[in-house]
């Protein structure tokens, strides 16, 4: 009798777990935008020039990957693009979502060592309600920088709060150390509108600390329409 409860348990118990299995699916969505301005920690990837963008991402359960494109300028003939692949987990503790992953930053002819500008980074993020809003941490680091700068990590603080229906203020405040390179903080502010559930519309301000490592780290506004499905 022993035996039969320990088998029906042990049956009972696949069953549990294949009918969870079950209930995790692959979902793929995807993202298209152009924006006025490619702005990246508050430094502009494409000289102050529009860019066109998009990405494909892949999720099961709490697991996603994913790819994402946009073209970029640094002034120079090369590289003209950038593609990034990443991937993670995203599990949940109460009210607390976490985000742990690995990104690489590749570039369309990227000329490589020395001074490759494809580079990697491992994230860490965390974020939770407060009220009608959301606060977030992350930290993103990098055992080689780009352009072969060492060591870099970056810190921010996010939030977003709801203004109204369908418009979202949000901002961040980040900053950059780089072993070999340029120290600086950033920040943004600005607001979303979803014009409809697949279509947004963004209007944010950019700036650094450090103007004098040229125009492309000053102040700027950039104008973004996304389209997500």
């Amino acid at each position: 009798m022993k035996a039969m409860k320990i088998a029906l348990a042990a049956a009972a118990a696949t069953v549990a777990l294949s009918g969870a299995a079950m209930a995790e699916e692959l979902k793929l969505s995807y993202n298209l935008g152009v924006t006025s301005d490619y702005v990246f920690r508050g430094v502009s990837q494409t000289m102050e020039d529009p860019a066109i963008q998009g990405g494909v991402d892949a999720t099961y359960g709490i697991g996603y990957a994913g790819v994402w494109a946009s073209n970029v300028d640094f002034g120079t003939d090369d590289p003209t693009a950038e593609i990034d692949v990443y991937a993670g987990v995203r599990p949940t503790i109460g009210d607390t979502s976490l985000d742990l992953g690995v990104l690489y930053y590749g570039y369309v002819k990227d000329k490589g060592a020395p001074g490759s500008v494809s580079y990697m980074e491992f994230k860490a993020a965390a974020s939770r309600p407060l009220g009608p809003a959301t606060v977030g941490l992350a930290v993103y680091y990098s055992p080689e920088f780009t352009g072969d700068t060492g060591n870099a990590i970056y810190y921010e603080v996010n939030g977003a709060v709801p203004l109204m229906d369908k418009l979202t203020l949000s901002g961040a405040l980040g900053h950059q150390e780089i072993d070999n390179g340029s120290e600086y903080a950033t920040w943004n502010i600005g607001a979303t509108y979803a014009v409809t559930d697949k279509l947004g519309v963004d209007l944010r301000y950019h700036d650094t600390d450090e103007h004098g490592y040229g125009k492309i780290y000053g102040s700027r506004v950039a104008i973004s329409l996304k389209a997500a499905f």
